[in-house]
């Protein structure tokens, strides 16, 4: 009996050694945390998703990394402070069942996941790429149903276009170290767009302008007044180039006889939708519209797709994918805004009706514009959850896209022809018939211009006549929205390109911004012009362009990246061999300060630094003192009340007001202070640009003072 009692203990025993072994996990590597943790919830607990933190290798900095004598092989590394990064994902890569890329749907994104399954050492025959344009529950569910390959043809792509930039870079740098100053570099974009603004800046120096005269004239009919225009004469188009001519028009006029209203045209016009947003799009809206800078813009949109906390729902991708050239939105995406639109606004708003029955699978789009993920998460359910920058380009995007998917705007428009004694006015007049698509998205230009009832053979009478001078203007110097889109007008460079194009341009100070327009320094002109003598093709537009069709091409699967690679560099390698023997060292003259050092007593210079320009010793390096170069504004600071303000400039070339006895005084604002306090709570006033003009204003917002135009 008792050896019977002793066996179920034995057999207790046995039981709680036995351990559970814990279920293999699928390991998911995308690019950034924020993107990790919104994909892991909509995945469940059978996955990990990790993130690379960006890029996990790259051409080394420390050489050129690309053998070009061996079909321009390039030699990878590691990136420097990604070590911890590799060896975690290399960890989890053996203990999990399947490992899954899912890295950004774009060249780049290919990329990385190519150079992630090389350091995980995974069969690259594997079908475990997996791609989403947005970053939503279904889509992502949907694209873990069909993982692919890795498409080399878009790897292939990214890298000609790195080795490339950096055959330019690595060739061109070192010599504009040697013959200029150090720190500078060139490239195959950012000349380009250096290029651009130094042209402009020629064009404005070159022009002349020309004068020219208009004849604003008031005509009456019973009690309405309207406005009229000059024309011509004699039933032909008429410049009126100086004063003389001017006078001959008015010599001609009988201001107590009628004038004959001849023609009037009444015609619909109807002004289409634009699409939804590609990058370039964005980026040039943004900054008309919200003041944005390319890489702020860029910022708020990689936070809007990766996914942002909205209560209850939690982590929401909330656009699709940032960076793409097209304007084609999936068929769901289409219903989903027509169904929207006609609850919302009514039928007559919508572009399309709603589809009926079963939509068809696959709402993925891999270049689809940038739009909501769901339009019916309004701008205004989601503010509560944004910071101010999101939710401003969110609701940009937002109206741009809903506008696209409604009807025309239908104006009526009007054209009266008015003559006398062979001279011929005109005026033309407007009024919104039906809002269409202006409902959300105004642009200012849908002002209605009403004319009175007027009709063929009315007579009026002639109130009032305006003649002004003017002048031609040259054109505009650029500012970042103009500048990307003259890129994107000459093909040049990629949505990818053009936010770390504009920033590299202003680090090296080659161009500085100026009441939000690029102007080009001394310092880039003289870059400009050794790249122009010495490397045309870099800076040939056409050719770049050209180069980009073969860049993409070898993405289509139709051009060979060695030879693409090949065929720009053989040239190319010879006018750096010449560039090297003939260019002259350039020496940046230090101009006089106009004191002397309070250190040792020698002249202060005006040198050209990273920043800009500062005063220095001329004795350096024996004596190191350096001053900033700093403009008072004529403001006692409104802080310390002894010191005065100062103009300062910040790391980013952009400029602000500080107190001269900073770090005494730590007083500091990006706006204009005036030297006057707010009549309301007495806080500095300060002038900020706007539209129109400048406008004194009270930062805490409960005081304002009329335009200054």
């Amino acid at each position: 009996m008792a050896a019977t009692t002793k066996k179920p203990k034995a057999t207790k025993t046995k039981t709680t050694k036995t351990k559970r072994r814990k279920p293999q996990k699928k390991l998911v590597i995308v690019e950034s945390p924020a993107k990790a943790k919104t994909i892991e919830k909509y995945l469940g607990r059978t996955y990990k998703v990790m993130a690379s933190i960006g890029h996990v290798r790259d051409l080394p900095k420390s050489k050129m990394g690309v053998d070009v004598d061996n079909d321009y092989e390039p030699h990878y590394i590691s990136i420097r402070g990604k070590g911890d990064v590799i060896k975690e994902l290399r960890s989890e890569a053996k203990k999990a069942k399947q490992v899954y890329l899912a890295a950004d749907p774009d060249r780049e994104g290919e990329s990385i996941a190519w150079h992630l399954s090389h350091l995980l050492n995974l069969d690259p025959k594997e079908k475990n790429r997996v791609v989403f344009n947005e970053i939503t529950k279904d889509a992502v569910k949907d694209a873990f149903k069909t993982p692919r390959t890795i498409d080399m043809d878009l790897v292939d792509a990214q890298q000609a276009r790195r080795i490339l930039d950096r055959l330019v870079g690595y060739s061109i740098s070192p010599l504009l170290w040697k013959k200029v100053k150090k720190g500078l570099s060139a490239g195959r974009v950012q000349s380009i767009a250096l290029k651009l603004i130094i042209d402009r800046e020629n064009e404005i120096k070159a022009f002349v302008p020309e004068e020219y005269w208009t004849i604003d004239s008031e005509f009456k009919l019973k009690r309405s007044k309207f406005d009229a225009s000059f024309w011509g004469l004699d039933g032909k188009k008429h410049a009126l180039p100086d004063n003389d001519e001017v006078q001959k028009v008015l010599a001609k006029l009988d201001r107590d006889q009628p004038f004959n209203i001849t023609k009037v045209t009444r015609k619909e016009r109807k002004r289409t939708p634009q699409p939804p947003f590609t990058t370039s799009a964005m980026q040039q809206e943004a900054n008309k519209k919200l003041n944005f800078r390319t890489r702020k813009t860029m910022m708020a949109a990689q936070q809007l797709y990766e996914g942002i906390n909205i209560g209850k729902e939690g982590s929401q991708g909330l656009i699709t994918y940032m960076r793409t050239d097209s304007t084609r939105i999936s068929v769901i995406a289409k219903h989903e805004a027509s169904s929207f639109i006609h609850e919302k606004y009514g039928a007559e708003y919508a572009a399309t009706k709603p589809l009926k029955g079963k939509l068809p699978e696959g709402a993925q789009d891999a270049h689809e514009a940038i739009r909501p993920s769901s339009v019916f998460r309004t701008p205004a359910d989601l503010k509560q959850y944004l910071t101010n920058d999101q939710y401003k380009l969110y609701s940009l995007i937002w109206n741009r896209f809903v506008a696209s998917q409604m009807t025309n705007a239908v104006m009526d428009t009007m054209g009266v022809t008015i003559e006398q004694n062979g001279v011929t006015f005109r005026a033309n007049g407007s009024k919104l018939k039906f809002d269409g698509f202006l409902k959300i998205y105004k642009d200012g230009k849908e002002k209605d211009n009403l004319l009175p009832d007027l009709k063929e053979g009315d007579q009026l009478t002639l109130t009032k006549t305006d003649p002004a001078q003017h002048f031609t203007q040259p054109p505009a110097r650029f500012s970042e929205a103009n500048l990307i889109k003259a890129l994107e007008e000459n093909g040049v460079g990629r949505p990818s390109t053009y936010a770390p194009t504009l920033d590299t341009i202003q680090r090296r100070y080659y161009v500085k911004l100026v009441g939000r327009r690029f102007e080009p320094t001394e310092l880039g002109e003289i870059v400009n012009t050794i790249i122009q003598d010495y490397f045309p093709d870099v800076v040939d537009i056409n050719f770049t362009a050209d180069l980009e069709k073969q860049l993409d091409g070898i993405e289509e699967g139709n051009q060979d990246w060695v030879n693409v690679v090949d065929t720009f560099y053989k040239p190319f390698s010879k006018e750096v061999s010449h560039a090297q023997d003939t260019i002259e060292k350039i020496q940046i003259k230090d101009e006089p300060a106009g004191f002397d050092c309070d250190i040792c007593g020698a002249p202060m210079v005006i040198k050209m630094g990273r920043y800009g320009k500062f005063y220095a010793c001329s004795r350096f390096p024996d004596c190191r003192n350096t001053k900033p170069i700093v403009k008072e504004i004529g403001v006692v600071c409104p802080k310390c009340h002894e010191g005065q303000v100062i103009e300062r400039k910040s790391k980013k070339n952009r400029l602000f007001y500080g107190c001269s006895r900073y770090p005494d005084c730590d007083f500091v604002t990006w706006d204009k202070p005036v030297g006057r306090d707010c009549p309301k709570d007495g806080h500095f006033l300060v002038e900020k640009k706007i539209k129109g003009g400048v406008q004194v204003v009270c930062p805490n917002g409960d005081y304002e003072e009329p335009v200054q135009k």
